[in-house]
């Protein structure tokens, strides 16, 4: 199992994101981002901000 904390990507925000894969993981932190944080799919899937969230994937 992969994870990522929203503080971890400098959120105020204690959720933690889980995923099978990298690609699931990517899927359900742009899903929370989305619907508890404002932002667009846009926002999120840009390369820049794939780099961070990826350069803070835990294995569980």
């Amino acid at each position: 199992m992969l994870s990522i904390t929203c503080r971890d990507v400098g959120q105020n925000c204690d959720c933690i994101v889980q995923g099978e894969t990298e690609e699931e993981l990517m899927k359900n932190a742009a899903e929370h981002a989305v619907k508890d944080h404002g932002y667009t799919e846009e926002d999120i899937m840009t390369p820049e901000m794939k780099e961070r969230i990826k350069s803070h994937i835990h294995k569980s």
